[in-house]
């Protein structure tokens, strides 16, 4: 029988989602690479599947493009509230991720609001090679290190057009420092408030954003004094707010929109 999706995206960061309720994951990390190939394939950054969950609205995973999974996706997480709350019409759902129990809500303004879960910061958890101070590593640059469900590399530059993201995102990403890989950021500080990002996205290269990158990057800007709570995170695709106390979990703010559905054929889910 074929599969149905939904192709959507955050600020251009693009995802599907497959609607797996009611019956066994198809997804395998073969057939999330064959349908993440922009030319053979549907084509994303991320693919989210949702599946029945006993104790919210539905239980999420997550694949990257190239395969591999992954515990945390902001933008799709954001995309899979957005399709249930339309569906149960209401603005408030909780989903489950293997980052635990998230609470999603509408905004008057129409955006999706998720409880993303608390930063975590022991090298163990990012993970990293060997026990470091993550708010320093010893690396070029000086970054800093958190896990949001995935690993962040935060470096804060001066000048993001003179950062030749391809050529340096690829290498600190396997960088044997990090044994799970990571996503590297490069952030330039507006103002305490506003942050411009761009990334190099593990599994994934240069996204037009990322929720859960924007939120790491926020995070560690937060935990070294340079920014308040609430910051705009401007990424090349748009715009997002993530909010974070410093002690609880970080929320992040940002629309989701529709592009299109369709239906897989066979031959790209059985390969």
């Amino acid at each position: 029988m074929p599969l149905s999706f939904h192709k959507m995206h955050a600020n251009g960061d693009d995802f599907v989602v497959v609607d797996s309720r009611n019956s066994a994951s198809p997804v395998t990390s073969a057939m999330a690479r064959r349908m993440g190939d922009r030319n053979r394939g549907v084509g994303f950054n991320q693919l989210a599947v949702l599946l029945d969950c006993d104790d919210a609205a539905a239980r999420v995973t997550f694949w990257n493009a190239d395969g591999s999974s992954l515990d945390a996706c902001g933008s799709a997480t954001r995309g899979a509230a957005d399709m249930l709350m339309r569906e149960s019409n209401t603005t408030s759902i909780v989903l489950r991720t293997n980052r635990g129990l998230l609470t999603c809500e509408r905004t008057v303004t129409g955006d999706i609001s998720v409880s993303m879960g608390t930063p975590l910061f022991g090298w163990m958890d990012i993970p990293l090679a060997r026990a470091l101070d993550t708010a320093v590593l010893p690396l070029e640059g000086d970054p800093a290190a958190c896990s949001m469900g995935n690993p962040h590399c935060t470096y804060f530059v001066d000048d993001l057009t003179a950062i030749d993201i391809a050529t340096i995102g690829p290498i600190i990403e396997i960088h044997p420092l990090f044994p799970r890989k990571t996503n590297v950021h490069f952030v330039q500080i507006i103002d305490r408030k506003h942050i411009r990002l761009r990334i190099w996205e593990r599994g994934g290269g240069i996204p037009l954003g990322s929720g859960s990158c924007s939120c790491g990057a926020a995070v560690n800007g937060i935990r070294r004094g340079l920014l308040d709570e609430s910051v705009a995170v401007e990424c090349d695709g748009g715009t997002v707010t993530v909010q974070w106390d410093g002690v609880g979990p970080v929320v992040l703010t940002g629309p989701v929109e529709m592009t299109f559905s369709g239906r897989l054929s066979d031959k790209l889910v059985q390969g």
